[in-house]
């Protein structure tokens, strides 16, 4: 490095302006967690309500709790106790085990009992139905139940309440042991528990997880019961810590193993942490652009865009091993800039296509990147080469680069071996089995196969709803649509007695429409008969006439109520049921319908499309395969229009066929040959193979329009050489060690990458180099 008043001013302006830059990002920079980002943009409401099922609905929020290891009366009181101690927790919204509670109607609801049930749609309040149930409590007395019925009586002696929180527990249920969950063995107790969180929220979750787990702890009723808790929200979080951990320790090797290659390269540490500099730049160049143009940045997009703009630590290693005594850097950067724009351009043009893709994602992404590689290079162009004192190594004069690059130009071209080897990858990407594509995004995830499973098997024993399938309608408010349900309800029923499906369950279950609850009112009898029919009904029974003065006094008040709303549950256990089945959104109010049991998806949709087209059937794996293809297309068709621009770059830099054809060749070869490896080893592609590939033919076109710019001169072959050596060599490091990551994300990124690295090295030596010239082999 220069020691010079102007070079010292140079770096302190340089590392200043990153500092500054830096400080803006951490004041500005918002980082989300939300995967839907990288889906499409939702254009119809069935792709509305799918992301939001997929982000915040039911499913996505439920965790299953398991408790085991002690006797089944110790984990039902342990069930009691934890259930009991998380009730109330600003963290979760619903904690259920199966205890049927009074508590879950609060006090001040109680009248509207007589507005919820539907008991007396059938049987009038009169004295014949008084007279029936108030023998039965008179007998229900003398059985071992009396002394929890006896505290209920005077307010309930037709037991309403009971009648309602037996009909709001799910309509499958699993084993019950000591009045709790337990799973058919007997062996295990089991909650459900559902977060305030949406499971995309991994700090939000870990909250959650902590809350339970701490609580277990307090109240379990023996040291040696364990308990287990699954479900999207505890993966969530275990992808953020796996993902933490991987990229620590790859970060930690990757910069050792870089360190070390650099400092074998170029044998200078000042040197090598000038080459930081660009690469700095390009960091923060990416995350001040993105952090200006969009509210929050997902993590991925971080992680991704680092992991790109990777390419960018190639542009100042060009410029250190092109130096040489008879040229100052200036004039070196000056020499070879052509050659690195071309290929900055061409990279920046395949990634801004993933800003028009209509994914939010990918839009970050190709803004971190491009505004990366842009800062990348212009830095490496103009404020290096000021830095930068005159080189006393000069590639070009290096013996063992002399004799390594003789062996490589008098290597055959291998034409026919490269065409065998094309002509044998389109066999395979044609002829194997395996689906080309992957549309399932749970197969993305890093939770081991075992987790999955288990979750799946706890998930039978409770005997959940099916979230693949639901009913959804449509309606401009939510008493608009609980008074639609209800209308289908005789259409659900039939789904029912027709075996498409077991059971179903709505909101309004809980809270039924204003006119049907208007019409309960209406047939309620006034105080003067209810009192008249309740002393005919006493006659004879073992009751006091005064007794029931406070079910008098309900039936009373309810005469009196407006109509429930679900706003009327705020603060209440029954927010979470209600919340659980209302969406509300700037269209209107959607209200889902859970299936169980869903043996005929035809028949759902068969009906669906007969009754109008508020009411939709919602199929969440096929449609979220859907808006993944969807997504794809729309990027294939954008790398289609980007690689036409591509190649007219190229032929605009080059200016001659046979060039552009040399510098092209290697890429898309090294494109054929991965995409056939992959599928002929069983991996179906994804986006982030696609984004490998991107990556991948970025630096295939980097190589190959060096090693085609120094074809003609043997001094240049031999810096170029070094160049890609170098450049090659960092890369690899970087992406073989993402290929033993946990996480399939960053696995599929490093083996692509890894194998692009590798084929466009060995393809660009092989066929953008001329023919060598004898007379010029040597210096």
């Amino acid at each position: 490095m220069k020691r010079t008043l102007s070079a010292i001013a140079l770096l302190i302006a340089w590392v200043a302006l990153l500092g500054i830059f830096g400080a803006l990002i951490q004041r500005n920079l918002v980082v989300g967690a939300d995967l839907r980002l990288f889906l499409p943009n939702p254009t119809t409401p069935q792709e509305r309500l799918l992301l939001n099922e997929i982000g915040e609905g039911p499913a996505s929020r439920v965790l299953v709790v398991a408790l085991s290891h002690a006797a089944p009366e110790k984990l039902a009181a342990t069930s009691r106790d934890l259930a009991a101690a998380l009730a109330g927790n600003t963290e979760l919204q619903l904690v259920a085990n199966g205890d049927a509670s009074l508590e879950s109607i609060p006090d001040r609801l109680l009248p509207y009992r007589f507005l919820l049930t539907s008991t007396f749609d059938r049987h009038p309040l009169d004295k014949s139905y008084l007279r029936t149930e108030l023998t039965a409590r008179a007998r229900d007395l003398s059985s071992p139940a009396g002394s929890m019925l006896e505290p209920i009586l005077p307010r309930d002696p037709t037991l309403e309440i009971l009648k309602l929180v037996e009909r709001w527990q799910p309509s499958q249920e699993p084993r019950r042991e000591y009045d709790v969950w337990f799973d058919r063995a007997g062996k295990v107790a089991l909650l459900v528990v559902e977060t305030a969180a949406p499971a995309f929220d991994p700090d939000r979750q870990q909250r959650a997880l902590d809350v339970v787990q701490s609580a277990f702890d307090r109240v379990r009723a023996d040291p040696a019961m364990e308990i287990e808790i699954s479900g999207a929200g505890a993966f969530s979080v275990l992808m953020k810590n796996r993902t933490q951990r991987d990229a620590q320790w790859i970060g930690v090797a990757d910069g050792v193993f870089t360190l070390l290659l650099l400092l074998l390269a170029y044998r200078r540490v000042t040197v090598v942490l000038l080459a930081a500099l660009p690469l700095a730049s390009a960091g923060v160049a990416g995350l001040f652009a993105v952090s200006w143009m969009f509210d929050a940045v997902h993590g991925i997009t971080l992680a991704f865009g680092f992991t790109l703009i990777g390419v960018a630590q190639d542009y100042p290693l060009h410029l250190l091993s092109h130096q040489n005594a008879n040229q100052s850097a200036r004039d070196t950067a000056r020499a070879i800039w052509p050659t690195l724009a071309t290929g900055v351009a061409s990279t920046c043009i395949a990634y801004l296509t993933f800003f028009f893709s209509g994914v939010n994602g990918l839009a970050q992404l190709a803004v971190f990147t491009v505004a990366g590689l842009g800062v990348a290079s212009l830095t490496t162009r103009f404020l290096m080469p000021p830095l930068l004192d005159s080189h006393s190594i000069d590639y070009g004069q290096s013996k063992f680069l002399t004799r390594l690059n003789d062996k490589l130009v008098r290597l055959p071209h291998f034409y026919r071996a490269i065409s065998v080897l094309l002509l044998a990858s389109i066999v395979v990407l044609f002829v194997m089995p395996q689906p080309f594509w992957q549309n399932d995004l749970s197969k993305l995830t890093p939770v081991p196969p075992d987790l999955l499973l288990r979750d799946q098997a706890i998930r039978s024993e409770l005997g959940t709803a099916d979230m693949r399938y639901l009913f959804a309608v449509s309606a401009p408010n939510e008493g608009a649509a609980r008074t639609r349900l209800e209308a289908l309800n005789a259409g659900f029923d039939s789904l029912i007695k027709n075996g498409a499906i077991q059971s179903y369950d709505h909101i309004a279950h809980y809270v039924p429409s204003e006119a049907q609850q208007l019409r309960r009112q209406q047939n309620l009898p006034s105080d003067p008969q209810l009192r008249a029919a309740l002393t005919r009904a006493l006659i004879g029974l073992p009751f006091r006439s005064d007794v029931f003065e406070p079910f008098l006094q309900d039936v009373a008040a309810a005469k009196r109520l407006a109509p429930l709303t679900l706003a009327d549950l705020r603060n209440t256990p029954l927010a979470a049921r209600a919340d659980m089945f209302v969406t509300k959104s700037d269209h209107g109010v959607t209200a889902l319908v859970t299936l169980t049991g869903v043996n005929n998806p035809l028949a759902l949709q068969t009906y669906a499309e007969k009754s109008g087209g508020d009411l939709l059937l919602l199929d969440l794996k096929s449609a979220s395969e859907g808006l993944v293809a969807q997504q794809r297309q729309w990027i294939l068709w954008s790398l289609g229009f980007a690689s036409l621009l591509l190649i007219a770059v190229i032929a605009i830099a080059l200016r001659d066929a046979r060039r552009v054809l040399r510098v092209l060749a290697p890429m898309a070869l090294t494109t054929i040959f991965i995409l056939a490896i992959l599928h002929g080893s069983g991996v179906s592609l994804s986006l982030f193979h696609l984004i490998s590939l991107v990556l991948a033919a970025g630096l295939g076109l980097d190589y190959a329009l060096f090693f085609e710019h120094s074809a003609h001169d043997p001094l240049e072959q031999r810096r170029t050489l070094h160049a890609v050596l170098v450049c090659s060599g960092s890369t690899l490091l970087v992406f073989a060690l993402l290929t033993l990551s946990t996480l399939p994300v960053l696995q599929a990124i490093g083996v692509t990458v890894t194998l692009g690295v590798i084929s466009n090295f060995i393809l660009a030596l092989l066929l953008t180099r001329h023919s060598p010239k004898r007379s010029n082999a040597q210096p």
